[in-house]
């Protein structure tokens, strides 16, 4: 079984520039800084920021999208208002906003009905890639429940009930954001050797690492499983 997201990665080129951005604007806490690499908290989720020069690198253009209280949207909204051009959507009951950070990843903020202040952590991530059904069968195989199938439309979301994941044809999607390539993301699994073998044969390579089992998709993304 799949559970909640671990870690997501973004390639940046200035790793202190990114995180005085992060910082200032979404209020996250810096868990460590090096120069090629900063780790801020959102929620539970670490949000790394990477320099260019080491593999998996970190995703270009990703979108995706992070919790915060219900009770505290209008006033996100109003103070990102002032700095970026936001674009809003609301899905059933709840609402989200979209802007974009420097380095051209959309980045939205959803609200949810949960505890705490800030951002609470990540709920959705969006890889593109270019089979979407051969990229749906090896991320079910993996344990990814499907949510909504609209392969039509060139996109599949499936999620393990704290994460989703949105997997898109080449495409502009909400806000004009675009699927992220060569994603690293880590997600805890129950077991991470076994989930990780029902994949292996599909897979670019699977590898232990320090953190768990690290699994190369077809599309380069790389997925990291982690035990809890």
């Amino acid at each position: 079984m799949l559970s909640s997201p671990a870690w997501l990665t973004l390639e940046v080129k200035y790793p202190d520039r990114a995180t005085a951005f992060y910082e200032a604007f979404l209020e996250l806490d810096i868990v460590s800084e090096a120069p090629d690499e900063a780790v801020l908290a959102a929620g539970d989720t670490e949000l790394r920021l990477r320099a260019p020069g080491t593999v998996p690198r970190g995703g270009l253009h990703t979108h995706y999208a992070l919790t915060i209280p219900e009770r505290e949207y209008d006033g996100w909204y109003d103070r990102l208002d002032e700095r970026f051009d936001l674009v809003e959507h609301t899905f059933g009951d709840a609402r989200s906003l979209y802007f974009y950070d420097p380095q051209g990843n959309c980045v939205e903020l959803g609200e949810r009905a949960v505890d705490g202040t800030g951002v609470t952590g990540l709920f959705e991530l969006v890889l593109e890639v270019e089979d979407l059904s051969a990229a749906v069968d090896f991320y079910a195989t993996l344990g990814f429940e499907m949510v909504d199938d609209s392969r039509d439309d060139g996109r599949v979301r499936l999620s393990t009930g704290d994460l989703d994941l949105e997997l898109w044809s080449p495409r502009l999607g909400i806000a004009d954001a675009r699927g992220g390539v060569h994603v690293d993301f880590g997600v805890v699994a129950e077991d991470p050797k076994s989930t990780a073998r029902a994949v292996a044969d599909d897979a670019l390579a699977v590898t232990s690492v320090t953190e768990g089992v690290q699994i190369r998709d077809r599309d380069g993304h790389y997925l990291t499983l982690v035990s809890e």
